[in-house]
C-alpha cells in the first residue's frame, strides 16, 4: 500500500470523506480536484493500473491525499484476500471520516467498502452510473440488486435515468443526486482552441484528413463498431468523392476484427485508425474534426461525448447511450439513431456532412452551452449534496440477512479474478 500525502485546501464543509476508485484516470483526477475544494478528501485507488485502459499513471501534486493498495493490477489479480484486507486497513487508517463514496455494488471492492462503512456506523454514498435500460434485467439478479443498494444511505448518479432506476431498487429520491457523468470541460476546450490557432501544421504532423468524422471507443462488441463501419460505408458510397474521412481512436479485443472489417469494406484509405491515445492527446483530435459519432448499443453514459461537446463539436449519438437524455437536444447541437438501423446512422452522417458550415458551427456552439453545466463542479456539488443527505439519514442497521448476504457476495468476488474490471465484470 503507497500512500501519497496532497496538500488538503480549505473547505467550506469542515468535513472529511474517502472516495474510492478502480484507479485514478485523469477523469477521476478533475473530479476529485474539484471535490477537495469543498471537503478533505482521502482518494483510495484499488490499483495504480487498470486491465482495460493503459492510461498513463498520474504523478502530480494533489490538493487530497491519495492511497493506493496495488501498484498493478496484475499484482493484485486473483488476490482477494489481500484486497480485502487492505481496503479494511486503508479505511481504518483514515478514520474518523464523515462518509465514503463507493464506485458501484457489485465489485469486491464495493462490496467491502461498503460492509465496512456499516460495521463502523460511517454513512456509505453510491456513485453509479446503471440505468434500467442498459441491459436486460432478471428478477432475481435485481431483488438481490436492491437488498444491496438500499444499504447505502444516498447516491450520486449521472442523471435522471440513473436516478429514476436507483428509486426504483428502493433508495429515497431525496437522497439521489447528479453529477456524477463529467469530465475537465475546461481542459478540452482551451485545448481544442489552441490547436485551431493553427491547424494546418497538426493536421500534417498527425496526417490527418481536412474533413472526418471522429469516434472513440474502446474496441467491444457493445461499441458497436462493425456497425459504424458499415454506416459509414453507405455514407461514402452516396457522399461520393466529397466524403467526409472516418478517424477511429481506441483500441481492445477487436482491433484486429476491425481492421479486417475496413478492409473487406475497402476503407483501408479513409478510415484511420491512430491506435489508443492518452488523455493529453484527445483534445487535438477532437478539435480538428468535424463531428463525433458515438454508436454504442449498451452505454451507461458515454464520457466521450462531454468531451466531444466541451471540444466543441456536433454530436451524432446512440440512443442507448444514457447521456442522451441530458446532453443532446436533437437538432440543435445533433441527432441520436438506433444503433441497429445502419441505414438511418448512414442517412445522418450523410447530414451531417451537407450541412453549411455555419450550421454545423452553430451546433458545436450549442455543444458548449449544453455541457457548460455538466462540469467538474457538478460533481463536487452533487456530492456535497449527497453527503448531506447520508449525515442526515437514519443510522444504517446491518441485519443479519443483510450481512449474510455481503458476506456471501465478497466470497464469490474473492474467488474471481477480475476485481480489477468492474466494467465488464458486473453480475448483479
Amino acid at each position: 500500500m503507497r500512500i501519497d500525502s496532497g496538500t488538503l485546501a480549505v473547505n467550506s464543509d469542515h468535513l472529511r470523506i474517502a472516495i474510492i476508485f478502480h484507479r485514478l484516470g485523469p477523469y477521476h483526477w478533475a473530479r476529485l480536484t474539484a471535490a477537495a475544494k469543498i471537503f478533505d478528501i482521502v482518494a483510495i485507488e484499488l490499483s495504480a493500473e487498470s486491465l482495460e485502459y493503459s492510461w498513463d499513471k498520474i504523478d502530480k501534486p494533489s490538493n487530497f491525499r491519495r492511497v493506493t493498495l496495488f501498484d498493478s493490477a496484475v499484482a493484485g489479480a486473483g488476490r482477494g484476500n489481500a484486497m480485502t484486507r487492505r481496503i479494511n486497513d486503508a479505511l481504518t487508517a483514515e478514520n474518523p471520516l464523515n462518509a465514503v463514496a463507493i464506485p458501484g455494488w457489485s465489485s469486491l471492492g464495493a462490496l467491502t467498502t461498503l460492509k465496512w462503512c456499516l460495521r463502523q456506523g460511517v454513512p456509505a454514498i453510491l456513485m453509479s452510473e446503471s440505468t434500467q435500460s442498459d441491459r436486460r434485467r432478471y428478477f432475481w439478479p435485481e431483488r438481490i440488486k436492491a437488498k444491496v443498494v438500499q444499504l447505502f444511505n444516498s447516491a450520486i448518479v449521472g442523471g435522471r435515468a440513473h436516478k429514476e432506476y436507483l428509486v426504483r431498487l428502493g433508495m429515497a429520491e431525496g437522497r439521489v443526486f447528479a453529477g456524477y457523468d463529467v469530465v475537465d470541460n475546461e481542459f478540452f476546450a482551451n485545448k481544442a482552441d489552441d490547436v485551431r490557432r493553427n491547424p494546418g501544421a497538426t493536421r500534417e504532423r498527425l496526417n490527418l484528413p481536412v474533413n472526418y468524422f471522429l469516434a472513440s471507443s474502446r474496441f467491444l462488441p457493445k461499441k458497436n463498431l462493425v456497425r459504424l463501419l458499415e454506416a459509414y460505408a453507405r455514407y461514402r458510397r452516396v457522399a461520393g468523392s466529397g466524403a467526409w474521412d472516418l478517424v477511429l481512436l481506441g483500441d481492445g479485443p477487436l482491433s484486429a476484427s476491425i481492421e479486417g472489417h475496413r478492409k473487406v469494406l475497402g476503407l483501408d484509405r479513409c478510415v484511420h485508425l491512430p491506435g489508443f491515445k492518452q488523455y493529453d492527446e484527445l483534445p487535438i483530435y477532437y478539435a480538428l474534426a468535424g463531428a463525433f459519432a458515438h454508436a454504442s448499443v449498451s452505454e451507461p453514459w458515454g464520457l466521450v461525448v462531454n468531451e466531444a461537446m466541451a471540444s466543441g463539436l456536433p454530436i451524432i449519438v446512440s440512443k442507448k447511450c444514457g447521456c442522451v437524455s441530458e446532453l443532446l437536444a436533437e437538432g440543435r447541437n445533433g441527432f441520436s439513431f438506433a444503433p441497429e438501423d445502419v441505414n438511418g446512422l448512414a442517412d445522418l452522417l450523410l447530414r451531417m456532412a451537407a450541412l453549411p458550415d455555419v450550421e454545423r458551427e452553430g451546433m458545436a456552439q450549442a455543444s458548449r452551452e449544453i455541457i457548460a453545466s455538466w462540469s467538474v463542479e457538478r460533481f463536487a456539488n452533487g456530492l456535497r449534496g449527497a453527503v448531506r443527505a447520508a449525515k442526515c439519514a437514519p443510522r444504517k442497521k446491518i441485519q443479519p440477512s443483510a450481512k449474510l448476504l455481503l458476506s456471501s457476495l465478497i466470497f464469490a468476488r474473492r474467488t474471481k479474478p477480475t476485481m480489477f474490471a468492474p466494467a465488464s465484470s458486473r453480475w448483479i
